[in-house]
């Protein structure tokens, strides 16, 4: 059974950090990420680590938004991506959901992904 579970999550000063954790079981993938859904609007992409298997090739990717202030890191022999926050802004609120997925080419969007977490609540206070 293939589980993500997130942690890390809390509540900041605007400009403040927090690195959110997310442990994958059950089975690998290439591609793990992270959305997020702030209220009254659609879950949005934020930042995705994609691994080559059999190679030490890796990509990460950013929404333009958060470019500059959020890293996105994965452990393969953990199973784990992680994502650090930085310089968090009050628009950064959101839940924030771990996502997981295999040979799809889509990063940016939620059909690229397979599995998902059930999400970790950030709010940044202004």
């Amino acid at each position: 059974q293939v589980q993500l579970v997130e942690s890390g999550g809390g509540l900041v000063q605007a400009g403040g950090s927090l690195r959110l954790s997310c442990a994958a079981s059950g089975r690998t993938f290439s591609t793990m990420g992270w959305f997020r859904q702030a209220p009254g609007k659609e879950r949005e992409f934020v930042a995705a680590f994609r691994w080559n298997t059999g190679s030490t090739y890796s990509s990460t990717y950013y929404a333009d938004s958060v470019k500059g202030r959020f890293t996105v890191s994965r452990d393969n022999a953990k199973n784990t991506v992680w994502l650090q926050m930085n310089s968090l802004k009050p628009e950064d609120t959101a839940v924030y959901y771990c996502a997981a997925g295999w040979g799809s080419p889509i990063i940016d969007a939620r059909r690229g992904y397979d599995y998902w977490g059930q999400g970790t609540q950030v709010t940044v206070s202004s």
